[in-house]
């Protein structure tokens, strides 16, 4: 699979990776998605976040199209602030991966993502500012007859790491489990969906090639990704197992590493480009 010289998708994760430390885009990164977006790329944001914490990133960097949410659980339209396609964990999935978890990682507490809101039961402790809004305590998730988008299992004894190794194998084939970042805290989806398999679909809806995509990420959760597209580049601050797998890599996010990438790779750069390796 050769990457084709001008990407006719862009795909890239946001926190980490697009996004610097503080949560800003910077001026240089916003120049860079201009350029590739008037070269003839898609930008697609392929990102663990839910729907609403996409759409103000959008509107800072100016794209306007599709986002892979949810760790590819969920299509989402920015322009239209639709969900226009979601593939949920079955309830009784999510009951034998939370069994599962309660066995492996006593004390664990669970939430779920519905695609627009937050059930959280009393051991999940975490909570984020912004989104405080969407949050809803509940007795037990199962109860509430939501959709499960994600299932979220978070212990403050452990790192994402150790909960991984932990339960990987326990679950199996019943579900997809990973992680992007929050100490503590393990990310869980409908077999089957990742990150790539949404984004291999979008492409093959428009008639793309693997080879038309570049990719950015940092953290496991983005590992299926960058393997997947023509040119896969891990952040210089990514996870040690994302750095050792990626084909590709680039600055970090504080040194606008996406912006240096694609300004190599397309014509309209401000001519800061790093060299592809």
């Amino acid at each position: 699979m050769t990457p084709t010289p001008f990407p006719r998708i862009v795909a890239t994760d946001l926190d980490g990776t697009l996004l610097t430390s503080d949560g800003t885009v910077s001026p240089r990164t916003r120049q860079a998605l201009r350029a590739a977006r008037a070269a003839g790329a898609e930008i697609v944001f392929v990102t663990a976040r839910a729907p609403r914490g996409v759409r103000e990133i959008a509107a800072r960097t100016g794209v306007d199209g599709t986002a892979i949410c949810s760790n590819g659980a969920i299509v989402y339209d920015v322009a239209t602030d639709e969900i226009t396609h979601s593939s949920p964990l079955t309830p009784s999935a999510a009951r034998e991966v939370a069994e599962t978890l309660a066995q492996v990682l006593p004390g664990v507490g669970l939430a779920i993502e519905t695609g627009r809101n937050v059930l959280a039961e009393s051991a999940y402790t975490r909570r984020i500012e912004a989104d405080m809004a969407f949050y809803r305590e509940v007795a037990s998730v199962f109860d509430a007859g939501q959709p499960i988008v994600k299932l979220l299992a978070m212990s403050a004894a452990h790192t994402a790491d150790d909960m991984y190794a932990a339960v990987a194998d326990a679950i199996g084939d019943l579900a997809e489990v990973t992680y992007s970042g929050v100490e503590g805290l393990l990310e869980i989806s409908a077999a089957g969906v990742t990150k790539a398999a949404t984004l291999d679909r979008i492409c093959q809806e428009r008639g793309i090639d693997a080879g038309e995509v570049v990719a950015f990420g940092d953290m496991p959760n983005d590992l299926a990704v960058l393997m997947y597209a023509g040119a896969g580049y891990a952040m210089a601050n990514a996870h040690p197992l994302v750095l050792a797998a990626a084909r590709h890599r680039t600055l970090s996010n504080d040194e606008d590493g996406v912006a240096a990438a694609l300004e190599a790779l397309f014509p309209l750069s401000l001519g800061r480009g790093i060299p592809r390796r």
